[in-house]
């Protein structure tokens, strides 16, 4: 579930192991690009976490970071 914390979205996933973490991050990484909206993220092991906010609005969250986030989600399914 993502939260609102400190002007952005944030979420942490965990995965089995680093190499699904890696696939996950791949795929977050082309959807980024295709909207040309990129995350703050980190990666440990098995652990990726990802704040969404819009710079250029000031660092805030508006509707570009909801569409990622939820279109995010849906490399859960």
């Amino acid at each position: 579930m993502w939260q609102e914390t400190e002007n952005s979205l944030y979420r942490k996933f965990s995965f089995a192991d680093f190499s699904e973490a890696f696939a996950f991050m791949t795929r977050v990484a082309l959807l980024a690009e295709q909207m040309n909206h990129h995350p703050r993220w980190t990666n440990v092991w098995n652990t990726v976490e990802v704040w969404l906010n819009t710079h250029d609005a000031g660092d805030i969250i508006t509707e570009k970071d909801r569409k990622l986030a939820a279109k995010i989600d849906t490399l859960l399914n």
